[in-house]
């Protein structure tokens, strides 16, 4: 396995734009819990009686906001939790010319925590919230601070609604769109934390054109035999390698 991490880090040396494209693994290390895993959200008890990918959907959250609100503050927020070793070796990447964007579906705000600066996020983001009426930003803190069990607008009175995918709703095109650009214009491609199994995400791989594709995931995906670089390990250890 020390042999394939000096080949990442030989092929980073060998220059080329780079993109990263990562999933729930990539924030595990920071203690925050997948979704298809064994030990993942899907999987965890719940007094809900409703599943989570229910509970996790636009017409729930319409229908049921407050039991909808009750699992989101218990099960999707994390607060607490700081960038592992996978987004500080990104962010540096960044910050050294070498890395183009961070292209992520998790929505947890780490990767900007650790100091990237080019994230997309095609599933949104936690630490942003809107009122569903007239549109007004609040804060993650906002809404975890409100004494209702709903946060409401100070504007209007409005439900306010976090800016995050919810099942039945469509990615946002633009940041998609912005992804399969940056994607089919990287020399390197290092996609980790992912099982690419879930559309359209998973998808955006075949954007890329080039033969330097990295796959870091404890598990096989799709793609793996497309791999130039294949390794089975954790991502935070892998990326953290890059610069110890």
């Amino acid at each position: 396995m020390e042999e394939r991490f000096a080949d990442l880090k030989h092929l980073i040396k060998e220059g080329g734009t780079i993109v990263f494209f990562g999933g729930a693994g990539v924030s595990t290390e920071s203690s925050i819990p997948d979704f298809r895993s064994a030990a993942g959200l899907y999987q965890s008890e719940s007094h809900q009686a409703y599943p989570p990918e229910r509970i996790l959907s636009h017409s729930f959250f319409m229908e049921h906001t407050e039991l909808f609100y009750e699992f989101y503050r218990s099960k999707m927020v994390y607060r607490d939790a700081r960038p592992n070793p996978a987004h500080l070796a990104l962010a540096r990447l960044e910050q050294e010319g070498r890395l183009r964007a961070v292209v992520t579906q998790n929505i947890d705000g780490l990767h900007q925590a650790a100091g990237s600066k080019r994230v997309l996020e095609l599933h949104g983001s936690v630490q942003r919230n809107y009122c569903k009426d007239c549109s007004a930003f609040y804060s993650l803190d906002d809404v975890l601070e409100t004494a209702s069990s709903v946060p409401k607008c100070r504007v209007c009175d409005g439900i306010i609604k976090p800016d995050v995918v919810l099942y039945e709703e469509m990615l946002n095109t633009e940041v998609l769109e912005e992804a399969a650009s940056v994607i089919a214009e990287a020399d390197i491609l290092i996609v980790g934390g992912t099982s690419l199994t879930v559309n359209p995400a998973a998808g955006l791989v075949r954007y890329y054109p080039g033969n330097k594709l990295v796959l870091i995931n404890e598990s096989a995906t799709p793609y793996d035999s497309r791999a130039r670089l294949l390794i089975r390990d954790r991502i935070g250890k892998v990326l953290g390698s890059l610069f110890s």
